[in-house]
Formats: structure tokens, sequence, C-alpha cells
């Protein structure tokens, strides 16, 4: 699989990567440690050698997995971004102190089973956050005492990832970039790409909508994000369906189906969307079964979508999508 430079991390990644939210919690029924395991292996056997994940995924089960991935085999092979901040009670600016930063650090480190972390990012901190000299010189000493390579920033908004690029020690910025989602393309990916700074696409496939195989009558578990989080009850909005209205992201997701080549999936198509945006380092799909994980790495390997392709697929956007999104975020 094609491989490109995350960013100020320097470090070589494949451009399918896998996020691991999905093995941790909050998508309904909980995946097995055997199965979960088995999906990270499979990953890496498709020439996945990025996965992302978070102290909160699971309480913790997400990086634990990881943790014995790496216990079998070693840490050459792939790199490990993790996320800290979300721990944080009341989810307050004034929570990101070095202290909590020191603790979460910890924890983490514990749970993967390294000494140092390949990158740490903050995980959607209030906005204030990204604007306090005293955070980033916080995340400056957690480098300088070898508790992590390097640190970047996970937001919701282009207002945040912009902040945080003005910050010299910023290595990656993680958003949600999909073909539901292009308000990045508009600012952020051109001035990290100016910057060294890595981007790191979430969501990609906005919740699954993009897979293609949901329609108005599909229910989701009452323990899944998709049911509890859908007007943003417990987190971002835009963490669900990338904000989209659910209705409106199927007819919409039906459209995009329409214009997905022989040999590929409607997933993949929005996958290999992601990958053309230039300034692009990485993207991470979930997975929860191998089969995903090989599916989705395939898509590291298609073709780059044509001219016509990409036209459509804005065209989807302005006519369904835009006046949902792209003002909010």
């Amino acid at each position: 699989m094609e491989e490109r430079t995350l960013g100020r991390t320097g470090r070589q990644v494949s451009v399918i990567g896998m996020g691991c939210w999905q093995i941790g919690g909050s998508w309904g029924d909980a995946v097995e440690e055997e199965q979960a395991l088995r999906t990270l292996h499979t990953a890496l056997e498709s020439g996945v050698t990025f996965f992302d994940t978070a102290d909160v995924y699971g309480d913790g089960r997400s990086e634990r997995l990881l943790g014995r991935l790496l216990a079998e085999i070693g840490r050459d092979r792939v790199t490990v971004a993790t996320k800290m901040g979300r721990r944080a009670n009341p989810h307050v600016p004034e929570a990101y102190t070095l202290d909590a930063f020191r603790a979460w650090n910890d924890r983490s480190r514990e749970n993967l089973g390294v000494d140092t972390l390949d990158l740490v990012q903050l995980h959607c901190p209030p906005s204030p956050v990204y604007e306090r000299e005293e955070v980033y010189d916080a995340l400056d000493t957690l480098v300088q005492e070898g508790r992590t390579r390097a640190y970047g920033v996970s937001v919701e908004t282009v207002d945040e990832a912009l902040t945080a690029l003005r910050r010299p020690g910023v290595a990656t910025i993680q958003i949600i970039l999909n073909v539901f989602r292009r308000k990045p393309l508009e600012e952020v990916l051109p001035a990290a790409a100016e910057a060294g700074v890595g981007i790191i696409a979430r969501v990609p496939l906005a919740s699954g909508l993009l897979s293609g195989q949901y329609d108005h009558d599909t229910r989701f578990d009452a323990e899944d994000h998709r049911s509890f989080n859908r007007n943003g009850e417990q987190f971002d909005q835009g963490e669900t369906f990338s904000g989209v209205p659910y209705d409106v992201g199927v007819d919409a997701a039906r459209e995009v189906a329409a214009h997905t080549p022989e040999g590929l999936t409607t997933a993949q198509l929005a996958l290999r969307w992601v990958v053309d945006q230039p300034g692009v380092s990485v993207v991470i799909p979930g997975a929860r079964t191998p089969e995903h994980a090989r599916a989705n790495a395939a898509a590291g390997d298609a073709a780059p979508l044509t001219d016509e392709q990409q036209h459509a697929l804005a065209q989807v956007y302005d006519d369904r999508i835009r006046e949902h999104v792209h003002t909010r975020w």
C-alpha cells in the first residue's frame, strides 16, 4: 500500500489506517476480544501500518487490544496514535494541565505496554484550549520527558484546526473529512501542507452512511452512538453521521452509490475520495470484522477517482448536504 509522511512526526504510514473506536465501544454490541484481534491482524496483513485509538474508547479497552497486538508483532512495523482529554470531568479548559496530561499519558502507556507513545493527540477539547500557550508548553514537556515522540490535535471545526496550525510543535491535525464534510479542503488542508503538518482524516464513511447499506428504516442499538448522539446529546453532533440529518444522508448516499465504478464498493469509493485529496496523510476507517478491515485496505490500492467522478460527488454535496453542515463546522 502507498505510504505517506505523517507530518512533523517524520514517520511513514499507510494511506489507509484503522480507527479503533469500534473495537472499544459505543457502536452497539461489543466486538469480542478474539474477533477484535483478528481484525487488527487482518488490517496489518492488508498493508495497514497506522492505528488510531483513544483512552476513552471502551474506557481503555481499545488501547489494551492494541497493546496485545504490539506485544505480538513488536513496535517497528506500525505507528499507534492515541488521544487524551475526554476523561476530564468536568470537561473544561482548566482541566488541561500538565499534571492531568501526565496522568492520562501514564494510563495510555500502561494500556499500550510502551514506554513512549508514537503520537498523542488532544481529543477534541473545548475550543479555548487551542488558544492556551500553557497547553502547548505542557505537551512540549511530555516530549522532553520521553513520554511521547510527538503530539497533535483532534478537532471538530475548521477554525480550531487553523488555530492549532499556528503552533510549531503540532505534528498532526485530525479532522472529519469525507464526501459529506468537504469544508476542510478550502483552508485546512492547504495550510497544513504548507506547514508540513500531517492530516489524519476521520469519520470517512460518515458513521456508515457512505457504505450505502442503510435505509430510512434502519435501526441502531441503544448503546450505539448512532442512536444516542444524533442530536449531539453526549458529544459533538458532527461525530455522528458527520452531522448530516439521517434521512438526508440516506438519500444522498444513494446518489453517491450510483457513481460507484465497477470493482469498488460504495465505501471504497468514499475512502478513495479521501485518499485523493491533496494534503491527506492517512484516513482511518473503523472496522469490526476482518472482512471490513480487508475491504477498507483495498481502497488504498484502487485507482484515483476520475475528474468526472469527483465532479459528480461534489454535486451531491452541493445539492443535498452543504446547507446542513458547511457553516457549522
